[in-house]
């Protein structure tokens, strides 16, 4: 072989890794443009289309100018007189003032539907609504839900209104550009930019499901959209975390899937239709699937059934929700919303897990809107106990007592009711730390009623035999139930 034979194998090596650099050097900077074209370069677009649907709202409400607040002056004051008399003379006598405040909403339809928060509008006497263009025009309420912070306004107008549309909420990932609209503080028409910063917020309320974003959101902005890069409204922006009352980049818009359905049943009823499943709940924690034998640590635990479609479906304190109308339940919070997405009247198919084994039982659903506020407390039933000496004994870090008449009176308890009291309690003990307190009424343990001392001994037994752990009580305070585990092993001093 000679010496130019060689060298061509040499210089062909050299040739392929110069082409696979300049390749890798392509392919980089395709991903980079890519990249560039996911982080728009602006907004513009978005706001210049979308600005038109978003209003500002001004509501007014006439209130009485004395506070019932005290004077300015202490009580018997020399000068108490005069500025008594300085008040009467300018006439601030007990007159009526009327106050406004600021918020922001959207335009739904080219009829004049508008979607802002209820805390905007709530008591307001009138409701002037500001567009884009500069005109204005009064609205009318059509309904209102306080549990989702909702509003939904008319106007007349003999012009199409140009409005937006909601988007799937569902789609809005952690990271995604979204754009919040409104009249922040009063100065009118803004637009802030940010990310989605995390989903499935809860606040306060039953039905919450908020989208906490980055982009500015400031008193004023209530009640405005919050937008994807579709244009579409994913969120109704509603609240914001601050230590001074301006934006830190934690705001929250309750996203739209929950406020569409409300919207629209506000729309054709003026009001909302939510499903009633009629039973009170708590979450299953570890300890407690453990002390009923629950595999997952999953479900909603029925801690009382009042009166209502639960219990004529055959439902049972005791009972863990699994399922409901066909899809999972994962905690209270999950079967709350499912429930109250439901239609009343709907037969709904609801797997329970009872006595180590699962049923289904068929449900017809109430109306939450009709049973809210109706529903008293459910004391346990029984023949009425026989006259008992009070026995305290020592259980599981807890003084006990059987009922007699003089701790019915003094827990104000009627006749029906049926347990062990709770006289006295070690402050260093497990069931201290889950909230136990003395004047704790327990009624069942391992979801068998409690009369006696004896009864609760022979339920820790038996819980013991069967190698639990923990025992499942039912504890009732001012009516109120609910289930706490309290583990059986003994400890060592």
């Amino acid at each position: 072989m000679n010496a130019k034979s060689m060298i061509l194998p040499q210089q062909n090596k050299i040739r392929l890794r110069a082409l696979w650099l300049t390749a890798l050097a392509i392919g980089l900077l395709l991903a980079q443009a890519i990249a560039a074209q996911a982080r728009p370069e602006s907004f513009a677009d978005l706001a210049e289309k979308f600005s038109p649907a978003v209003v500002n709202i001004t509501t007014s409400t006439v209130v009485a100018r004395n506070t019932g607040q005290s004077p300015i002056v202490p009580e018997g004051s020399p000068f108490e007189d005069f500025f008594r008399d300085f008040r009467d003379r300018n006439g601030q006598e007990d007159q009526p003032r009327r106050a406004t405040a600021l918020g922001s909403g959207f335009v739904i339809s080219e009829d004049g539907f508008i979607v802002t928060n209820n805390h905007v509008i709530e008591g307001a006497d009138e409701i002037i609504i500001e567009f884009y263009e500069g005109f204005k025009l009064e609205a009318k309420l059509i309904g209102t839900d306080p549990k989702v912070d909702v509003a939904l306004l008319k106007v007349e107008t003999d012009k199409p209104l140009t409005f937006v549309s909601f988007g799937d909420s569902d789609k809005a990932r952690v990271g995604d550009w979204v754009v919040a609209m409104g009249n922040p503080l009063g100065q009118g028409f803004s637009v802030s930019a940010g990310i989605v910063s995390a989903r499935n917020r809860a606040l306060s309320g039953t039905y919450d499901d908020y989208i906490q974003t980055d982009a500015a959101i400031n008193r004023g902005n209530s009640g405005g959209p919050l937008f994807n890069l579709d244009g579409e409204v994913i969120g109704v922006n509603t609240a914001i975390l601050s230590p001074t009352g301006g934006s830190i980049g934690i705001g929250f818009s309750m996203a739209s899937n929950v406020v569409s359905r409300v919207v629209d049943q506000l729309r054709e009823f003026g009001e909302t239709r939510r499903g009633w499943l009629g039973v009170r709940i708590q979450d299953v924690t570890d300890d407690v699937a453990e002390a009923i034998g629950l595999e997952k640590t999953a479900g909603a635990l029925i801690t009382d059934v009042p009166d209502g479609p639960a219990k004529e479906a055959g439902m049972l304190a005791g009972d863990v929700i699994m399922s409901f109308d066909g899809v999972d339940v994962t905690d209270t919070r999950d079967l709350v919303r499912q429930v109250g997405n439901a239609e009343i009247g709907k037969t709904v198919r609801v797997l329970v897990f009872r006595d180590g084994k699962t049923q289904t039982l068929k449900v017809i659903l109430g109306r939450r809107e009709a049973a809210e506020g109706a529903v008293p407390a459910v004391l346990d039933g029984g023949d009425k106990q026989s006259p008992e000496a009070p026995v305290e004994k020592d259980l599981l870090g807890l003084t006990i007592s059987p009922l007699n008449a003089e701790l019915r009176t003094q827990l104000g308890l009627d006749e029906a009711a049926t347990g062990l009291v709770v006289m006295d309690i070690d402050a260093l003990s497990e069931a201290y730390d889950k909230g136990m307190r003395a004047g704790d009424l327990i009624t069942e343990a391992g979801q068998q009623k409690l009369r006696t001392v004896a009864d609760l001994e022979a339920r820790i037994a038996e819980a013991k035999e069967a190698g639990r752990k923990s025992l499942l009580l039912l504890v009732r305070r001012a009516g109120d139930p609910r289930f706490v585990a309290l583990g059986l092993e003994e400890k060592s001093e």
